[in-house]
């Protein structure tokens, strides 16, 4: 039962890392690996499926929220939503492979859900970031045990 637990909070904590919510699941994932009491190969798994699904969820709020633009309570400027669409325009469906970064990853996600980025080659691209980050991450921290 704890091992299902621990899996869920490291799959949530992913999850929520990867929408526009500030959480940090590479910490909560070094930790797991450290630890030792868990295969890597399944926590890297389990974290890589929370954090593409994350992406999935601002991928589906972008494909919706543009409606609202002209919304007051809309969370970006008309001219911040501007320079990131032109953002997108310019470099195209390959800054995907940059969905892993802090900060700039998240919006990126979004803004493809706006541009209606293909559903596949969104979710190829958002998979060989998450993923590709994950093992990275875990290599270093197997490397320093």
């Amino acid at each position: 039962m704890l091992d299902l637990a621990v899996y869920g909070g490291l799959f949530a904590t992913a999850l929520v890392a990867a929408t526009i919510l500030p959480m940090q699941s590479e910490a909560v994932l070094v930790g797991l690996i450290l630890s030792g009491a868990y295969p890597v190969w399944l926590l890297v798994l389990v974290a890589s499926l929370g954090n593409i699904l994350g992406s999935v969820l601002n991928w589906l709020l972008g494909r919706g929220i543009e409606r609202f633009r002209d919304r007051k309570w809309f969370p970006a400027s008309p001219a911040a939503l501007e320079r990131a669409q032109r953002w997108y325009r310019l470099y195209g469906r390959w800054s995907l492979l940059l969905s892993w970064a802090p900060v700039i990853g998240d919006p990126i996600t979004v803004v493809a859900g706006i541009l209606r980025e293909p559903f596949p080659v969104f979710l190829l691209l958002v998979t060989l970031a998450k993923v590709g980050r994950y093992l990275v991450l875990a290599a270093v921290t197997l490397n320093l045990l």
